[in-house]
């Protein structure tokens, strides 16, 4: 299953936090903005406050993981994403962080139930 697109400019991070759409689940905070127009995208991103490098990159790589197997085969088409991890992303069981991620999604208005 191919990844979908990703973020990768700070400004396009900016982007999607000064405008979008902020959904907090215990796994995972979601910041959605609709309508670019272009293929789904997806930006990952975890705060110093989260720990050292080796765990927040641990976090990252959770997120990015339960976006392919959420998100790859959607056919969503127009959104900007950032996946911010929380402090629970690194402890949590990924089935749960799967559900934390599918209900923010929703409750966002990207996907539909």
């Amino acid at each position: 299953m191919p990844s979908p697109s990703r973020l990768k400019k700070r400004r396009e991070f900016l982007r999607v936090a000064g405008k979008g759409a902020r959904v907090a689940r215990p796994g995972v905070l979601l910041q959605a903005l609709p309508g670019t127009g272009e293929p789904l995208r997806v930006g990952f991103t975890a705060t110093k406050k989260l720990g050292n490098a080796v765990v927040r990159n641990r976090a990252k790589r959770r997120l990015r993981e339960a976006a392919r197997l959420l998100l790859a085969d959607r056919g969503l088409v127009g959104w900007d994403l950032v996946l911010v991890g929380r402090d629970a992303t690194r402890s949590r069981p990924f089935q749960q962080l799967m559900g934390d991620l599918r209900g923010a999604l929703r409750q966002a208005g990207v996907a539909q139930p």
